[in-house]
Order: structure tokens, then C-alpha cells, then sequence
């Protein structure tokens, strides 16, 4: 049996490192052309180091190139989907004809955005007439309609998202943050959207005077997470599960795939159950959520798949910058750390990643030493404390290279309040 494809997102090469242990696919944008331009994304001269690392690691590579397209930058889009064909990325992801034609000129796949807002069978077939090798539908189907449109389809395969952010508008066709701003830069279609659906609003009926909506975010949805329903979502033959995130920190885009790889592999190995999902649920609250909603796969969304109190991060978790790796001695499995703030204990979930560089090792501590001793708890006091932690053997499964990097701790800890956005 083909297995359900996992794509993650990634905004850098960092996620991409990330989610490398449990994706089978990555998607990311360059600088251009790109639904999030806010977002990191990457170099165009750096596609090819990415997609050699994505060989290297068993992962395909999508370029998303899926906004609106204008006259002035068709020779640019061009540019870029001929250098995409060059390095090896296995496939665009597309909304605009012109992207389509380029794409079909250079004879790279191309994959249709969800953008497109693919609803209906009649529609699906046109994209596969035209040469489409995946299509990712309306975020408003039911999976019915989802059956429906796989069973009228002959060789183009499904996409469908399966966690993270929700947009209230159509499949993310929204002019409200252009409107906002009274500016093209601002425009959800060309990336660069300000969210105003996640603000506070009030909606009064001019007739009677009387508000529908007295200051409340009545439309900041929930995250879409359908852990509990991967069984019904691949019986379904859909070809691929994407997760939202090109914003995202590269450590929510590991927890979140680590999550859906351990999900989707024991569907098939038939030990899927309740208490695997609880546990599942429990570590995606812990990463960047909204609180949780199943979208438009088993019934319509209504207000109770909202938020209306909070527009942000629900999660207690937080990134605490501790200090700074020094160096790391493979043959002691000790990494040396200048713990410049806060402490570290046993068991700690560790991060450390590089500011300008790609660096990005997630570990546990499993114990430390101060001073020639073990202990289970570095020292408090004084700043710029040198410890060394021990990482299991297990974990270094790639060769760890450390040049100074940050140590960041991700953890509920209340006597910690930084809040560091990485």
C-alpha cells in the first residue's frame, strides 16, 4: 500500500532540518512570489544547497509561487521556475495561469495552491486536463466532497491541510487587510497580510441599532488539528497531508510532524488509539496553537470554532534563552554550554540554534557536570556559569557541529519570563 505523503512547511533550512526525521516532503518560499513574505524564506541562490540537503535526507522539495502575478514580473517568476527546474525541486506550487504556463514550459510539475479554491469535481478535472500533478483543494470541503472529487480524478493526486492556521476567508482569497490599509502592500493575496480577522470588531445593524458583534474576534478561527481522524483522512486516498506553518518556529514545525509521523504510522501498523491521540493532542498544545478545531471535514465551522477571547499563542510553553554552546566532544557526548541566564536541569528539552547560520539541534539533557561532578541541576548565581550537559548517544544521529550558538530551554516553567521569538 502507498503511504499517505507528510508535507511540513519551512520558512528557512533550519525547519527544514527540523522536520527532516518525520517529513516526507518539505515546502518553502523564496523571496519572491511567496504567500508569506513576511517569513524568512529562502535565497533563490540558496535552492540549491536546499534541495541537495532535501536529497540527502529522502525529502521532495515544493516551491510555492503562488500569489498574484503581475505584467512587470513575469520575466522574474520565470527566472525563478527555471532556476527551481536547474537545482532539482521536485514540483511548484501554483495559483496564477501565468505560473501554470511557465511552469508547463520549463516541464516542471506543478502543483495547484489551494488558492484555487478547488470545490468540485468539474473543477478538479480541468486542472488535471492541464497537466497538474497535485491538487490542494478548498479548505472548506467536507470529506465527502473530498471522496467525491478523489473518485472523479484519473491519475492527479489530492492535497489537503491537516493542522495549523485557519483563514476565515475563502481558501485565504481575502482583500480585508488591503481594505484596512488602503494599500496593495498589505494584501492577504500578494502575502503580505496584517490579520485584522484576528482583532477585536464590532458589527452594528443600522436599522435597529442593535450589534451582532459587541468587541469580539468573532473571526479568529482556531487551528485546524485532525490527529484524532488521520484514519478516516488517508481511508479517503488522500495523497498528501500538509501542515500550515511557513511562519512558524522550526522547533513547532518538528513537534508537529514528529506528532503526525508517529500518527500516520500507526494507522498502518494498526496501533492507532485513544490514548495515543490524547498523548498526540497534549504535545501539539505544548507549540504555538489557537486552540483546536476540525475546519470543514465533518461539519460546517460555526462560532465555537473560534476564539474569541485571544488572538494568539494559547500554549505556556515558551523558548528561554539560557546561554550560549560552546563546543561539543563526541566521543564524551558532552556538550559545553555558558549558561549566562537561568538554569537547566536533567530532562530539559534543549534547543540550540545559530542566529545567522542553519544550526538547529533539538536534544534532552540526560545529565550535567559542574565542575568535574554530576549533577541533575546546574548551578544558580552568578552569570557566566560553564557547565557541560550530556546528551544519549541515540540522539546524535547527525554529526553535531557547535560554533557558539544560543541554548534555548523550551519549557512551562513560571519562574522563567522571557519570551523569546525565534
Amino acid at each position: 500500500m502507498k503511504k499517505v505523503e507528510l508535507l511540513t512547511p519551512a520558512k528557512n533550512l533550519k525547519a527544514i532540518k527540523a522536520a527532516s526525521k518525520y517529513a516526507n516532503s518539505v515546502y518553502f518560499g523564496v523571496k519572491s512570489f511567496s504567500m508569506r513574505i513576511k517569513s524568512d524564506n529562502i535565497d533563490i541562490k540558496d535552492l540549491g544547497k536546499i534541495t541537495e540537503y532535501c536529497r540527502n535526507h529522502n525529502l521532495k522539495t515544493y516551491l510555492t509561487t503562488n500569489i498574484l502575478v503581475y505584467d512587470n514580473e513575469i520575466q522574474e517568476l520565470e527566472d525563478i521556475i527555471i532556476k527551481s527546474k536547474e537545482v532539482g525541486i521536485d514540483a511548484v506550487i501554483v495559483h496564477d495561469l501565468a505560473a501554470i504556463e511557465i511552469a508547463k514550459r520549463t516541464h516542471l510539475p506543478f502543483h495547484i495552491s489551494t488558492q484555487c479554491n478547488i470545490s468540485n469535481s468539474l473543477s478538479a478535472r480541468f486542472y488535471e486536463k492541464l497537466g497538474a500533478e497535485r491538487l490542494v483543494l478548498a479548505r472548506e470541503l467536507s470529506l465527502q466532497k473530498i471522496k467525491e472529487i478523489r473518485r472523479n480524478l484519473v491519475s492527479t493526486e489530492i492535497e489537503t491541510f491537516i493542522h495549523g492556521a485557519m483563514c476565515s476567508s475563502i481558501s485565504g482569497r481575502c482583500y480585508f487587510s488591503q481594505d484596512i490599509c488602503g494599500t496593495a502592500t498589505k494584501s492577504a493575496n500578494r502575502g503580505s497580510c496584517i490579520q485584522p480577522c484576528r482583532r477585536k470588531w464590532w458589527v452594528r445593524d443600522e436599522h435597529n441599532n442593535e450589534y451582532f458583534y459587541d468587541g469580539i474576534r468573532f473571526m479568529n478561527s482556531r487551528d485546524l488539528c485532525t490527529i484524532a481522524h488521520i484514519p478516516n483522512l488517508i481511508e479517503a486516498k488522500i495523497d498528501a497531508f500538509k501542515i500550515e506553518g511557513r511562519m512558524r518556529h522550526p522547533h513547532y514545525v518538528e513537534i508537529v510532524a514528529k506528532s503526525y509521523r508517529e500518527a500516520i504510522d500507526a494507522y498502518y501498523d494498526g496501533t492507532f488509539t485513544k490514548k495515543k491521540v490524547g498523548r498526540w493532542v497534549t504535545e501539539l498544545k505544548k507549540v504555538y496553537n489557537r486552540g483546536f478545531t476540525t475546519g470543514f471535514y465533518f461539519k460546517r465551522a460555526t462560532e465555537d470554532d473560534h476564539q474569541h477571547n485571544y488572538p494568539y499563542n494559547l500554549s505556556h510553553y515558551r523558548y528561554i534563552r539560557v546561554g550560549k554552546a560552546i563546543n561539543y566532544n563526541q566521543d564524551t557526548n558532552l556538550i559545553k554550554i555558558n549558561l549566562d541566564s537561568g538554569y537547566i536541569e536533567k530532562n530539559d528539552d534543549i534547543i540550540i540554534m545559530g542566529k545567522n547560520n542553519d544550526t538547529y539541534i533539538h536534544l534532552s539533557v540526560d545529565y550535567i557536570e559542574y565542575q568535574n561532578e554530576k549533577a541533575n541541576k546546574s548551578p544558580k548565581g552568578t552569570k557566566d556559569r560553564i557547565i557541560s550537559i550530556h546528551i544519549k548517544a541515540k540522539e546524535n544521529q547527525e554529526e553535531i557541529v557547535i560554533d557558539n550558538e544560543n541554548v534555548f530551554i523550551f519549557t512551562d516553567k513560571t519562574y522563567k519570563k522571557q519570551n523569546y521569538s525565534l
